[in-house]
């Protein structure tokens, strides 16, 4: 499955508030479709999959990109969901959009992929590239990039800056000083769920 490009706000009136995919709200609070409104008791295996869908459509991932995260956090030591969380959060589409240089992740991906984005002064253009700490994120120095980035941070995705980054807005640089802790991610979700729904595959 390729990433999502479709209505937005038909996946957030179906899964909830996804902060990494719009800033809109839907008006109607109910699920999309002829029963939205009415829908039945949902099985295990649906309430998983609801939370898989979730983490995949909020970070902008195709399935087989999840799974290979999945495996990953697996190999690593200690809480499999947790590492999984901050793997996704320290993709660098993800840092530029939390240190708000872009409204959404899709925006921050696109930032990223044209070729904006600097780590270390370095011109980084993979969006899944993943950030450690001690590395600085700015923007390539040209005035068409800086403007666009001022304008984005004047209505950023998320108001709070979490923990572990720190932000100059006068230099246009952000800075990475250590990994996410749990409660910073933004994402309201079970992951032990997504690891239980990849138990089978992973």
């Amino acid at each position: 499955m390729s990433r999502y490009r479709g209505p937005r706000l038909r996946i957030t009136r179906r899964l909830g508030e996804l902060p990494g995919l719009t800033r809109k709200s839907a008006r109607r609070a109910y699920p999309p479709g002829q029963h939205g409104q009415n829908r039945k008791k949902r099985s295990e295996y649906a309430v998983r999959l609801e939370e898989k869908q979730k983490l995949r459509f909020n970070y902008g991932l195709s399935e087989s990109q999840l799974l290979r995260y999945v495996r990953k956090a697996r190999r690593v030591t200690g809480s499999t969901g947790q590492v999984l969380l901050q793997l996704l959060e320290m993709r660098l589409d993800n840092t530029t959009f939390r240190l708000g240089l872009a409204p959404t992740i899709p925006a921050a991906r696109q930032l990223v992929n044209h070729g904006h984005i600097t780590v270390n002064s370095k011109v980084v253009n993979i969006a899944s590239y993943q950030c450690r700490p001690g590395e600085v994120i700015s923007i390539i120095n040209r005035d068409k990039s800086r403007q666009m980035v001022e304008t984005n941070l004047q209505y950023p995705g998320l108001a709070n800056l979490p923990s572990h980054l720190e932000f100059d807005k006068n230099k246009l640089e952000g800075k990475i000083n250590s990994v996410i802790e749990r409660e910073w991610v933004a994402l309201q979700i079970n992951e032990l769920l997504v690891v239980e729904y990849y138990s089978r595959m992973a």
